[in-house]
């Protein structure tokens, strides 16, 4: 019998919600993997010790076992791993040292696994932004990241810098900058543009808060560079801007969606091209991404759009301003999944969502058939609800 419970709406009022839908079964990979025809990374959270005795806010508890099984579902399911980047709490919660932690940890697992695709966030988060911050600064911060990921043998997603942003005069910086550290790489490397809309202090990267000159600033350098490139994540939420920077890349450089909201439509692509991926959402997604990038590798695009448009709805509702808060809603569904056995986030992180929001992402889920268990999501849906007093 389908689990009914009472859910909390705007207005302040409950209304009975019944879970009609079954969960996307994962698919079974096959053993010459899922041979799939977009490359597809999910950037993966961290799971806490909600035990650990320490002051949430301030410190790590990281959940080694259970964050490194993680990524292991994830690698079954035939998505790539994006570690220590945003959706792991990097710069809000999981500071450079932590990061480091993360990446020995997983870089670890990943070794035994001849499969397993991964690539490590670096950055500069370990230097804080300050006005006696120089360029000079900024580029020993990156190279200091990128040895440390290199020297555990891992890829290197070259991550946006709140340092540089706010050190930066023009233009220039940024290209002496990305200059500087493209030309050090073993191996090419993702660029990652964050907007602002992820991260406030990222505001006017490249050198403009005009997203259409600050393109032309990255295509400047990515272009220029395109041998250290292997791709770019541009995480702007606008499917236009993504297209338009994506028809001006290099023929060798790789477009990585990181638009949380156009994803399906910018996988899919078009006559003059298409995204590859890797993004936040497909953390909460998983076996629906798996299943509808199976299909769209078998040309059957009705499938594709089937199996993942119910999840837009989803995702722009876990990403809905303010976009920064969006790892509450991504963890919320691994702990209503049975990945993790409370909902604790590093920083406290857990609270920044009203329990309005988490009832209409239970809703959701639910449409989009990544409850994978309904009866303990109903189960762990209710502990939450009596936590609100409901």
């Amino acid at each position: 019998m389908p689990a009914t419970l009472r859910l909390p709406v705007p207005g302040g009022t409950l209304r009975d919600y019944t879970i009609l839908n079954t969960p996307i079964e994962a698919p079974k990979r096959a053993a010459s993997g899922h041979g799939f025809n977009r490359v597809a990374y999910a950037a993966a959270h961290i799971v806490v010790d909600p035990l650990a005795e320490n002051d949430p806010w301030l410190d790590r508890n990281i959940d080694w076992e259970r964050t490194v099984a993680f990524r292991e579902y994830l690698w079954d399911l035939g998505l790539g791993v994006a570690e220590a980047m945003d959706t792991a709490q990097r710069g809000m919660g999981l500071d450079w040292a932590g990061a480091k932690e993360v990446i020995a940890n997983v870089q670890s697992a990943a070794r035994k696994r001849p499969d397993a695709l991964i690539a490590y966030g670096a950055g500069t988060d370990h230097l804080p932004p300050g006005p006696d911050v120089s360029i000079d600064d900024v580029i020993r911060a990156y190279e200091e990241q990128v040895a440390y990921v290199e020297g555990e043998g891992g890829r290197i997603i070259l991550m946006a810098s709140r340092a540089l942003a706010a050190a930066a005069k023009s233009p220039d910086d940024y290209v002496r900058v990305y200059s500087r550290i493209l030309s050090q790489v073993r191996e090419p490397v993702m660029i990652h543009w964050l907007g602002d809309m992820f991260d406030p202090a990222l505001a006017g990267y490249w050198g403009s808060r005009d997203d259409h000159e600050a393109m032309d600033t990255a295509l400047a350098i990515i272009n220029d560079n395109a041998a250290k490139v292997d791709g770019v994540k541009i995480s702007l939420l606008s499917a236009e801007k993504e297209i338009r920077m994506r028809r001006r890349l290099d023929p060798a450089v790789k477009m990585y969606t990181g638009d949380d909201f156009n994803y399906a439509e910018l996988i899919a692509g078009d006559e003059q091209g298409y995204s590859h991926a890797l993004l936040g959402i497909f953390d909460a997604i998983a076996p629906a991404a798996s299943a509808a990038l199976g299909h769209l590798a078998k040309d059957d695009l009705a499938a594709f759009h089937e199996v993942l448009a119910p999840t837009v709805p989803l995702s722009r509702h876990i990403f809905k301003a303010p976009t920064r808060f969006y790892k509450t809603g991504v963890v919320f569904l691994a702990y209503l999944n049975g990945f993790q056995d409370h909902f604790q986030m590093l920083g406290g992180q857990q609270s920044a969502r009203s329990i309005i929001h988490l009832a209409e992402l239970f809703r959701l889920a639910d449409t989009a058939r990544v409850l994978r268990d309904p009866d303990l999501a109903a189960s762990r849906m209710k502990t939450i609800l009596a936590t609100a007093g409901i």
